[in-house]
């Protein structure tokens, strides 16, 4: 990571959809989430597009409801275990909308996102595991994380990603001395 947490090992894909977190906010929770444009579909520029603004909404009849919708995520691991990154982990992207986390509103305000490209229908991947796990402990050396979850822990009833395919218990064989999915806590 350099002085403002872009990853050396990243393919770097700027996005405009990033702002400055609030003075002197801790970033301590990374959020991991699950995607795929169309759904179920892999590979192509679709993801990319989105978090550029540049997605054709009329390339597929799914993408109709993302017209005009501006996110982002600091990361997204493809299938082949690829990693891109599109705000720098200092500021603040727009990957966790209407969230939560013990009791603590707007988390992208203290978050990290990591997409995953997947689905809730689908495994991921050993390269996607190897490389979230290489990212995470880069990330877990650079911010004071206190807590990694997933998307549907902060923000319940309203995302179900990473969904039921995640594996949170390699996950957190691969993390030693840390506790993931501990929303509760």
């Amino acid at each position: 990571m350099d002085a403002h947490a872009w990853c050396t090992k990243a393919q770097v894909v700027v996005s405009p959809n990033f702002g400055a977190r609030p003075a002197g906010m801790a970033v301590d929770l990374l959020v991991i989430h699950n995607i795929s444009l169309p759904l179920a579909e892999f590979g192509g520029d679709y993801i990319l597009d989105l978090f550029q603004n540049r997605l054709d909404c009329d390339a597929h009849p799914s993408f109709a409801s993302l017209r005009g919708v501006q996110v982002s995520s600091h990361f997204l691991i493809r299938r082949d275990g690829q990693l891109f990154q599109f705000v720098a982990g200092s500021a603040r992207a727009w990957h966790a909308g209407l969230s939560q986390f013990q009791g603590r509103q707007a988390c992208n305000d203290f978050s990290i996102g990591i997409e995953l490209e997947g689905c809730d229908t689908c495994a991921f991947t050993d390269a996607q595991y190897l490389s979230l796990t290489r990212l995470s402990v880069c990330l877990l050396r650079h911010f004071p994380v206190q807590h990694i979850v997933g998307h549907e822990d902060i923000a319940p009833g309203r995302k179900t990603d990473p969904g039921p395919y995640f594996d949170w218990q390699r996950f957190q064989q691969s993390l030693p001395g840390w506790m993931v999915m501990d929303a509760t806590d």
